[in-house]
């Protein structure tokens, strides 16, 4: 009984084995061989990919690329931040000699048996608020139109009201709570809110110090600026202190600041599978396999290394298409080209799995199959 139950054993591994074999074109795999992605491009290419080698002549159009122009750039443009506007808070004094408007006769005034007194006296007329159209309403002056006038402008216009009213009068005006000259910050940064524009004109990355800088890393961060009816966006990392994109900024100017982390992702035969965020500005092909560990040296063929991506179509740049980027690091020049390929967001790197790993793998399913048996023929000895 015990001779009939192993020899019932012995077939059914019998049967198993020339399964295996009979099947040994599927295998688990990580992904599709070289030879079966170059069959897919003549047989079922549904998506009209294409497959070109990255070589000396293919790798220049795939180098880092200039920040394309316009952005935040298209935004730059001349203005004033010292003049009024609606929703300003004006405080207004008076300065009179002699006989004045706005505190009465001097108590040494000859009319009263007095010597004259020259000396000035100031009223204070307290705050002023500016009105939706721009304007504001002074006693004995009536309404006055301030908007887009520094306060300067502003002490004259009042001077010039009171002419024939008051002996020599003069004007001090200033600005109590500035509701027009400000911007606004919001977003992930550590302090939003309304922020006063100051003298001489700040930019773009002077605003984000002073709310605190961004609670991220500057290399997930898209910063979008909005001036009117108008945005437009950039990397905050792309942002330099002295290039075109550190806009001066202008009254009302709206700054968001979000995270959008670029990345890209590995599969295929590489010891890790995942998706990966840039972390850098700029980052080659190079770098991005480097992070995951490369080419598996157990599983991957190494000359079959591709890059999917959407690329600008040749005679439309508007439309894109499906290209693979294929590279061979069985090439030792490929190292150099890969160090000048630039990396795009959602960009897939796939490994190709290596034809010769299937004699393997069917050794080690052989082996899994025979373990349980060698174990019951040890058992029932």
């Amino acid at each position: 009984m015990r001779k009939g139950s192993f020899g019932s054993t012995r077939l059914i591994a019998a049967a198993l084995v020339g399964t295996a074999l009979a099947g040994c074109t599927t295998l688990p795999s990580a992904g599709p061989t070289a030879s079966q992605i170059n069959a897919a491009l003549r047989k079922d290419n549904q998506t009209g990919f294409t497959i070109v080698d990255i070589d000396a002549a293919s790798a220049p159009g795939l180098a880092f690329a200039p920040p394309p122009p316009g952005g935040l750039a298209t935004l730059d443009q001349p203005g004033r931040i010292d003049t009024v506007g609606p929703g300003d808070i004006l405080e207004i004094s008076i300065f009179e000699v002699g006989v004045t408007l706005f505190t009465g006769a001097s108590t040494d005034s000859p009319a009263q048996g007095g010597s004259f007194n020259p000396s000035a006296r100031g009223t204070q007329l307290g705050t002023v608020k500016v009105d939706g159209a721009g304007d504001i309403q002074l006693p004995y002056i009536g309404r006055l139109a301030v908007a887009g006038k520094t306060p300067g402008e502003v002490e004259r216009m009042i001077e010039r009201g009171l002419r024939g009213l008051s002996q020599r009068p003069q004007a001090l005006v200033s600005v109590k709570d500035n509701a027009y000259n400000v911007f606004y910050v919001s977003g992930d940064v550590r302090q939003p809110g309304r922020y006063t524009l100051g003298l001489p004109r700040e930019r773009l990355l002077d605003s984000l110090a002073r709310a605190g800088g961004t609670v991220n890393q500057p290399d997930d961060m898209v910063v979008r600026v909005t001036r009117g009816t108008v945005s437009q966006e950039s990397r905050l990392s792309a942002v330099e202190a002295s290039g075109p994109q550190n806009i001066a900024l202008l009254p009302g100017d709206r700054i968001e600041l979000f995270n959008r982390p670029r990345t890209y992702l590995v599969f295929g035969a590489s010891d890790k599978v995942s998706q990966v965020n840039f972390g850098a500005n700029e980052l080659s092909l190079a770098e991005a396999l480097a992070r995951t560990g490369g080419p598996s040296e157990r599983l991957a063929d190494p000359a079959a290394v591709y890059l999917f991506r959407y690329a600008p179509d040749a005679g439309d740049e508007t439309t894109t298409r499906p290209v693979i980027y294929r590279l061979n690091m069985m090439r030792p020049d490929s190292y150099f080209l890969s160090q000048r390929i630039g990396m795009h967001d959602k960009d897939v790197i796939y490994i190709a799995t290596a034809r010769a790993n299937a004699p393997a793998k069917l050794a080690q399913i052989l082996g899994q199959l025979f373990s349980p048996i060698l174990a019951v023929r040890a058992v029932t000895r």
